[in-house]
């Protein structure tokens, strides 16, 4: 009896166990920022339509991209890259050595991205820290603070954004200010009241945001004046989603929490066209509007929502393809294809010209094939493009490597869980970990 109760704890234990080989399938201990987002997940559930796409579609055929060049990137002054906020195919050494790991940049719960410029990296924290690190003297060569006594109970978040040494920074208090981090002084600081809810973008000489209440706001980049508010609709339940900007070329686009995309005119500051990618007029918080940043490249916008996928003619707002994908994700195009990565792990290829889906894998099963071990489910953090591969980062360390094709060519290891957004400068991989402290992958 004792014998044969042995043998239904082992079974029982094998079943209920990790992967012992590589450890992928380990939930990450770090995963509140998932519950977080997913704060309105019930509601989501019981207003979902219930056709989400989940289908696995292999690759006809072979898929030719390219050849590409590689990005020997050495700047990340946006926190979402560039002004399109889509990324590039990076060169990356994939040595997976660690070469330099900081000591700890701050004692606070550090600001989901960071800032590359002139070898210095640039963080901020809850407690309206901003931290300049220079990579070069290998420690802090600045550390300022715009808040005084009346804000320290108060938990700051900081939009970044920088040009020329400036810093520009709003924030959820309705500060606006730009900060010279070489010579330590602030240029400029305006109290516009209202919080900011929106990443920043600079055209020209101005600065552009949006607040809580959904007004595009355009001001002097050197002055921090107003030029013009721009109102659009408002919500009053708020989610994590915030507003989104996105420039190409002369044209602005502005995705606001009610989920409605403008085309704003940059010069003239006059709005094109807009529309509402929400699927409800009824505000109510089964139906809060949720997305992802919008990318955009050349006359095509790709925005991301709650149970769809929208690819929208930039020139007039037309609706060129509308997929049941959903995401958490901020997509990447590369040349006419776009790649994405669904809330259930399946891994997109999806052509831009034609609107098909080339192909579609589930991330999970491709992982239990290339370990040879049983399928489980993993927590995908972000991905990005680098050597002409699709470079997944989970929440538990590991990185996943595939091919344009779709097939996972490589599993690697980090030696220390993803706090914030990784970057890739110089052919290297920079981000802070749960101890905020820098680190520099080769």
């Amino acid at each position: 009896m004792k014998i044969l109760n042995t043998l239904i704890i082992i079974i029982f234990l094998s079943h209920c166990s990790f992967d012992n080989k590589s450890g992928i399938w380990k939930n990450e201990s770090n995963v509140s920022e998932n519950k977080k987002n997913d704060i309105f997940e019930e509601f989501q559930t019981l207003s979902s339509s219930g056709n989400i796409f989940n289908e696995v579609i292999p690759l006809e055929g072979k898929l030719i991209i390219g050849p590409l060049i590689q990005k020997n990137n050495f700047k990340w002054n946006d926190v979402f890259y560039n002004k399109t906020n889509n990324l590039e195919n990076f060169s990356y050494s994939d040595l997976n050595q660690t070469v330099f790991k900081s000591k700890k940049l701050s004692n606070s719960v550090s600001n989901k991205y960071i800032l590359f410029e002139n070898n210095n990296v640039i963080s901020s924290d809850i407690k309206g820290y901003i931290n300049i690190f220079s990579i070069s003297d290998n420690k802090i060569i600045n550390k300022f603070n715009f808040y005084g006594k009346r804000y320290k109970k108060i938990d700051k978040n900081l939009n970044l954004l920088i040009e020329d040494n400036i810093i520009y920074v709003s924030d959820n208090l309705g500060y606006l200010y730009a900060y010279n981090y070489l010579d330590n002084k602030i240029i400029w600081a305006k109290n516009y009241k209202v919080p900011f809810r929106s990443n920043l973008k600079i055209f020209k000489n101005k600065l552009i945001a949006a607040n809580e209440s959904n007004n595009l706001l355009f001001f002097e980049k050197t002055s921090g004046e107003l030029l013009k508010s721009i109102p659009t609709e408002e919500t009053t339940l708020k989610n994590e989603f915030k507003n989104n900007l996105s420039l190409s070329g002369n044209y602005l686009f502005f995705l606001n929490t009610y989920g409605s995309l403008y085309a704003i005119e940059s010069s003239s500051m006059r709005v094109k066209w807009f529309i509402s990618l929400n699927k409800t007029f009824d505000i109510n918080p089964s139906n809060l509007f949720k997305g992802n940043q919008i990318v955009s490249k050349k006359d095509k916008i790709i925005v991301s929502a709650n149970e769809y996928l929208y690819v929208l003619n930039a020139i007039n707002g037309a609706v060129i393809t509308k997929k049941n994908l959903t995401t958490r994700i901020k997509p990447v195009i590369i040349e006419n294809y776009l790649f994405l990565v669904t809330k259930n792990n399946l891994l997109i290829n999806f052509d831009l010209n034609t609107g098909k889906i080339l192909y579609s894998y589930d991330i999970n099963q491709k992982i239990a094939a290339f370990l040879n071990t049983k399928k489980k489910t993993v927590n995908v953090k972000t991905f990005m493009v680098a050597n002409s591969r699709i470079v997944l980062f989970l929440n538990n360390s590991y990185i996943l490597k595939f091919n344009f094709e779709g097939n996972l060519e490589k599993v690697d290891k980090l030696s220390a869980s993803l706090n914030t957004q990784p970057i890739f400068i110089n052919k290297s991989l920079l981000y802070l970990d749960y101890k905020n402290k820098l680190n520099i992958i080769d």
